[in-house]
């Protein structure tokens, strides 16, 4: 057994049997030994981007991680963004990076680099197996660190001669550290402060937003009648019939200063206090109303759920959560606007429909007509870095080849990862991807406002400008071998949605829509 056999085989056994790959040449003993494990699906992205962000989408469906293949420091350098999203959804990835054989590292190839210091750059787990025979028991390790509560991204450096070397060894899996239990007192502490009668706000991240803690979060609400939001963009929000519906915390800062208006005292519970996406001239960074306390109920590494459900007890248990009922918008007609597209989206969401949301500014009205469609799933752009939409939808749809999976994707954002298509295709993965098509950088155009720049140089508005020439993304689709249609109207986005969603594998619709800004 080579070092790279004895890697996949610990992966496997550990329950790690997907891997997004994008490898190179050091990577190739990891790829032949991929026929010996046949346990192990391998699923190749063609950049980077789409390979990290794919193993995201993946974990946050499957409650367990992916690993990735990537190439040395610029292969990995290229997945930066989508790895950046995923640590902020604390989401668990293995990463394995191949790199140089380690004698040969003193020579300083061109593809040579710091792998350490941009892995570094993660936060999480990162280290180098030097020896074939510490290869299995490292794989082992960055299982394990991978899901140590509340999640993390693991980086096992693979030199290519600890890959090939002979001698490899498997490792039983380690379990991981589990989230631990908020005491007794902070939960009392917090109790106390839910019926002071002065005006509090409840904040509710992380795992708070799966059922138990949407349950537990709507009993306190409904008992004590403080405010209760989810964060502003949570790794998976459960919503839909039969669960509450939870008001999400504004992304603008705008928003946030409405919705906490009065309050005294804020509580976090898996997530942080709020702040501000960006600075602004003149305008605060901090958006915890001034004089108000924030407490902590539980950190994003405890039992979010647990702790909200003890709460609960304490102050709310003879009250049931409110939950939502089954409700559509009218399916509406005329040519497509940002108000209508998302209506024909909350008529027709089928049973179980994950969606992958990076719909930006043209999806502002999505969470109230969705919010009584069947029983769904939401992930959303945790970490603010764009072009994550597509390979999560991939990700997820492998995850979950059961649920129809829902991209909701910005023409701007699809752009930096559009070649997730061409792996949905090859997968034959069911993904709905709706493509919404203002032909700008919309959001950008809002931040030029809100900063305080002159928004009307010429300049300017051709650098945020997606025209001049348009381009054609059903035929990029159908390059990609997705096939794809254009709306152009409310009846044309539902027939072709419907359609979409009765044929298995990948589809695409460019939605003309307007732009907001």
């Amino acid at each position: 057994m080579n070092g790279a056999q004895s890697l996949i085989r610990t992966l496997v056994d550990a329950g790690v049997d997907v891997c997004f790959s994008n490898p190179g040449t050091s990577e190739m003993h990891f790829v032949a030994a991929l026929d010996s494990v046949p346990e192990m699906r391998g699923v190749l992205g063609l950049f980077e981007g789409v390979v990290t962000g794919a193993a995201d989408g993946y974990a946050r469906i499957a409650d367990k991680p992916a690993a990735t293949l990537l190439h040395l420091g610029p292969g990995l350098g290229n997945g930066l963004a989508n790895l950046h999203n995923a640590r902020r959804a604390h989401t668990p990835i293995v990463n394995v990076i191949g790199d140089h054989a380690t004698y040969h590292k003193q020579y300083d190839a061109p593809l040579e680099s710091d792998i350490e210091a941009v892995a570094g750059s993660l936060e999480g787990w990162v280290r180098r197996s030097e020896h074939t025979k510490d290869v299995g028991a490292d794989a082992a390790a960055a299982v394990a660190a991978s899901q140590d509560a509340p999640g993390q991204v693991a980086t096992l450096i693979l030199p290519a001669d600890a890959s090939w070397g002979e001698g490899g060894e498997t490792c039983a899996p380690i379990p991981p550290r589990i989230p631990q239990v908020v005491d007794a007192t902070t939960v009392k502490n917090i109790a106390e402060v839910l019926t002071s009668g002065e005006p509090v706000a409840l904040l509710v991240g992380g795992s708070g937003c799966r059922e138990a803690g949407l349950r537990a979060t709507s009993r306190i609400g409904a008992a004590t009648g403080v405010k209760t939001f989810v964060e502003t963009f949570p790794a998976r929000l459960e919503r839909g019939e039969g669960l509450p519906t939870i008001e999400r915390l504004g992304y603008l800062a705008e928003q946030v200063a409405y919705q906490l208006d009065g309050i005294k005292h804020v509580i976090v519970a898996g997530t942080k206090a709020p702040v501000s996406f960006f600075a602004y001239p003149g305008k605060a960074s901090n958006l915890v109303p001034e004089g108000a306390q924030v407490h902590v109920l539980a950190e994003v590494a405890q039992d979010v759920p647990r702790a909200l459900a003890d709460v609960a007890e304490l102050v709310a248990a003879e009250t049931e959560p409110v939950l939502q009922e089954a409700a559509r918008p009218a399916l509406p007609s005329g040519p497509l606007t940002p108000q209508n597209w998302v209506e024909v989206i909350g008529a027709l969401l089928p049973e179980r429909a994950i969606i992958a949301d990076e719909a930006n500014t043209s999806g502002l009205l999505l969470p109230a007509a969705t919010a009584g469609a069947p029983r769904h799933d939401v992930l959303t752009l945790t970490g603010g870095a764009i072009g994550y939409g597509m390979p999560v939808a991939t990700g997820a749809a492998v995850a979950a080849p059961d649920r129809p999976v829902i991209n909701l994707q910005s023409d701007g954002s699809a752009l930096y990862t559009i070649s997730a298509l061409w792996t949905q295709a090859r997968e034959n993965l069911n993904v709905t991807t709706v493509l919404l098509n203002n032909r700008a950088y919309a959001i950008l155009r809002l931040e030029l406002q809100r900063v305080g720049a002159d928004a009307n140089g010429p300049k300017a508005n051709e650098l945020l400008d997606l025209s001049r020439p348009d381009m054609d993304f059903v035929k990029i689709a159908e390059g990609m071998g997705v096939p794809a249609t254009r709306a152009t109207t409310a009846e044309e986005l539902a027939e072709q949605f419907q359609r979409a969603l009765a044929e298995p594998g990948p589809h695409l619709i460019d939605a003309i829509v307007p732009t907001l800004f």
